[in-house]
């Protein structure tokens, strides 16, 4: 009996790997498909309610597909180990529903962070500051978001939701909730601790270019570097110098 049970866990963590892979994939493909061809209205493109209406609805569904293919892939070792961890204390099958309920949680809050960057996204264009159909903000704009998320790398805020990251045992061990709703808890708090270390640097989306593949790419392996890597706290202090430094350069170009 306890062979079929550990041969029923080893399925199920298997099963939900293949799953997250599948859904990482299947953002990024998307992504691919019809980011590269997408085109943002240009300054004063848009004439009706419905086009303002349709430009933002387009924007949150990017977005959103966005926030997926990005912190899926480095949120796994938080998911694989809640899922270990629950077969451990269940010593049953079906830990991988409470799995998913966990993910829903923790995307739940990335989806949230979506809207609002596609609110934000909708109101620069109609301030006139994206400078293009790939979502570049205005140089000044851009070295203060530069600036901006550098510093923050610094902050206590980074470091304090970044340690809750970087530590899933550490995590579920203070968390821990029992059933689906408390996997729906954790799966929210955790996806709130994500936010709060990882939304600056989000925005520099707005820098590179809202369509760019390439940014998407470079900031989700930052991400996943950040939580993986050992010394996080170096890192992000070495990248907020780099970004803090080019903020500045582009803003004395754009003044002078």
């Amino acid at each position: 009996m306890e062979l079929t049970m550990s041969t029923l866990h080893a399925r199920e963590r298997l099963l939900t790997w293949l799953a997250l892979i599948t859904v990482s994939i299947l953002a990024w493909g998307y992504l691919i498909m019809h980011g590269m061809h997408a085109q943002m209205p240009m300054n004063g493109e848009m004439t009706s309610t419905s086009d303002d209406m349709s430009v933002l609805v387009t924007a949150t569904v990017m977005w959103s597909v966005m926030m997926v293919a990005m912190m899926l892939p480095s949120a796994s070792p938080m998911l694989l180990t809640f899922l270990r961890i629950h077969q451990q204390r269940e010593r049953e099958a079906g830990a991988s529903t409470a799995t998913w309920v966990f993910m829903a949680g923790y995307l739940a809050v990335w989806l949230a962070f979506a809207g609002a960057a596609a609110v934000m996204q909708w109101a620069l264009q109609q301030s006139a500051l994206l400078s293009s159909s790939l979502g570049h903000v205005t140089p000044l704009l851009g070295g203060a978001l530069l600036v901006t998320a550098g510093a923050f790398q610094f902050s206590d805020l980074k470091q304090a939701c970044l340690n809750k990251c970087r530590s899933p045992l550490s995590f579920l061990m203070t968390e821990w909730r029992e059933g689906n709703g408390g996997a729906l808890i954790m799966g929210l708090r955790h996806g709130a601790y994500c936010t709060g270390c990882c939304w600056a640097l989000m925005l520099l989306m707005f820098v590179g270019g809202v369509m760019s593949l390439v940014w998407m790419a470079g900031l989700a392996l930052y991400f996943l570097a950040e939580k993986l890597l050992p010394q996080a706290e170096r890192i992000s202090q070495i990248s907020g110098f780099l970004l803090a430094g080019v903020g500045v350069i582009i803003l004395l170009s754009a003044a002078y």
